[in-house]
């Protein structure tokens, strides 16, 4: 045990008797007694040739885009991967690195990281961006945090119901403790003109999004005029592969632009880890939350990156912090890197162009399918909401017995979208899989 654990007897005798208890044990009186050590009912052991195949086997059942076709997006989308995305994220000098406390030695990360938020600016046309964030959730959030630190005497949000309901629930969390009134997202079909009614000379910031939860489009640039005027900020959410192909947050003079950067280069994995990708306009950098790479020359005249700017209160701001987050999705930045890098302007537009042109042929040919209504209108980019002729639940899993993951259940989000379900199409979706799709939906409705 000494081999693992530094702490003699005596030290463990003198901890405890600081903290004002007799033993170890007294530290878990709290846990009811049956809950501490439960009689587990596990199987007999197995050596580690079993252990491999039981695992696979489980593995084997789960439906992923591999086994199955996907048409499931909702936040989360089946895009191609090339597989040196992967290849240079195993380099034992990335995965292992946590993060770039010193600089004199780790230029490598840093270089990473400034190239990443070159890119972003450059995809976005947003002036500065960060070395990211956990998700596109907190990125939301922090956005708010940051319109409330540049316009201190404003205390309202305003987000739009299109918004993803999964990213309003973040936003209210983090602010949840800061009374701080966040409004326009209650009432189901609100549209963006119901939302920008709700700004008065108290707004801080307005949320939207473009392409939004159910797949529009939206021109903003009527909405950034409308804002502005009201003396507020504007965040916009957007899709990194629909800026290949349509307006970018810089081009209607967005104040903060942010996104989930998962389609750039990163697996669904379930869930996560993903990528949060935050910027905004240059005016505003020192209230931004995270941290800033930038370049610059050492003493022998060398390229030298640094950290520009770091504003945690772990770091140096403390109590003056604008945001408590501690780090970047350094690993999931660099794959994005390196996607955006192999693709190139040309490749991006062409996944976009892919996935537009074949979502639309998908929803002209489910339109035309008795029971069956896209709900939808033009322009969207990728989703599109369509109208079943039974619940979600049971057309999902009649299609899920035909080898194909359906779409997002809408029920529980948009009560008012009854048994409608948003469908995805990627470049990943050939014309052979969408046309099974219509075929399987043609047999279950």
């Amino acid at each position: 045990m000494s081999h693992y654990i530094s702490i003699t007897d005596a030290e463990r005798a003198e901890m405890l008797q600081a903290i004002g208890v007799a033993s170890v044990a007294d530290l878990f009186v709290d846990v009811p007694e049956r809950l501490r050590f439960p009689r587990l009912d596990l199987p007999r052991p197995l050596s580690e040739l079993e252990l491999s195949r039981e695992l696979r086997g489980l593995s084997g059942m789960n439906a992923n885009a591999q086994s199955h076709s996907m048409f499931l997006g909702a936040g989360a989308y089946n895009h191609f991967i090339p597989s040196a995305v992967d290849q240079i994220l195993r380099r034992s000098e990335f995965y292992t690195a946590y993060t770039p406390y010193q600089p004199e030695i780790s230029q490598g990360t840093l270089q990473a990281i400034f190239e990443y938020q070159s890119l972003i600016s450059s995809l976005t046309g947003m002036e500065v961006a960060n070395a990211s964030h956990y998700d596109g959730g907190t990125a939301i959030a922090e956005a708010a945090i940051m319109a409330l630190n540049v316009l201190r005497n404003r205390r309202k949000i305003v987000v739009a119901r299109s918004v993803h309901p999964q990213y309003r629930a973040v936003l209210r969390t983090y602010l949840q403790s800061l009374d701080i009134p966040i409004v326009g997202d209650e009432e189901p079909g609100a549209t963006i003109e119901d939302t920008l009614d709700q700004v008065d000379a108290t707004t801080a910031l307005v949320i939207v999004q473009s392409p939004d939860f159910l797949g529009r489009l939206h021109d903003l640039r009527a909405v950034a005029e409308r804002v502005h005027a009201a003396g507020a900020l504007l965040a916009v959410h957007f899709d990194p592969i629909a800026l290949g192909l349509f307006q970018t947050p810089g081009e209607i003079d967005a104040d903060i632009a942010t996104a989930e950067g998962q389609p750039l280069g990163i697996g669904l994995n379930y869930g996560g880890p993903y990528l949060g990708i935050f910027t905004c306009k240059q005016k505003h950098v020192h209230k931004i939350a995270g941290r800033l790479v930038g370049v610059t020359q050492d003493v022998d005249g060398k390229l030298a990156y640094v950290l520009t700017l770091r504003a945690r209160e772990q770091d140096i701001r403390r109590e003056r912090a604008t945001s408590n987050i501690c780090t970047n999705q350094g690993l999931m930045a660099l794959a994005a890197t390196v996607y955006l890098s192999l693709m190139g302007r040309q490749g991006l537009r062409r996944v976009a162009e892919l996935c537009y042109h074949r979502a639309h042929y998908a929803a002209d040919q489910i339109g035309q399918l008795p029971g069956y209504t896209v709900q939808t209108a033009t322009p969207f980019f990728k989703e599109f909401v369509v109208g079943c002729p039974r619940p979600v639940a049971a057309v999902n899993a009649a299609l899920r017995e035909r080898g194909i993951i359906g779409g997002y259940d809408l029920t529980q989000d948009e009560p008012h979208l009854k048994d409608a379900m948003l469908l995805c199409v990627t470049e990943m979706n050939s014309k052979a899989e969408i046309d099974e799709l219509v075929a399987a939906l043609r047999a279950v409705g």
